[in-house]
């Protein structure tokens, strides 16, 4: 059964492959992006697209860094002592023995 669920994943992982792939060669027309104080950026719709999937990934991973480096900054936290043995000075014994 794990050579068929491999199998599955690496079809679909070709069929992903595959259909960007065929929106890359689809768009390879020119795009304008219009910047700031009238700047633009004239490039292929992918190049584009590619741009702008690792612009959102570097602001994703900035986004995380503080919370990344306040778990490592931290120290451990220390294990509880284990609790003490019973007390066996009791005088009675327990209630309903």
């Amino acid at each position: 059964m794990t050579k068929l669920t491999r199998l599955l994943k690496w079809i679909l992982k070709a069929a992903v492959f595959f259909a960007l792939f065929a929106f890359a060669l689809n768009n390879q027309q020119d795009a304008t992006v219009h910047l700031l104080f009238g700047r633009q950026w004239r490039s292929p719709m992918t190049l584009i697209v590619l741009a702008a999937f690792a612009l959102g990934m570097v602001v994703g991973v900035l986004g995380m860094l503080p919370g990344w480096w306040s778990r490592r900054a931290a120290p451990p936290q220390a294990t509880p002592p284990p609790p003490a043995p019973p007390d066996d000075t009791l005088s009675t014994p327990p209630h309903g023995v």
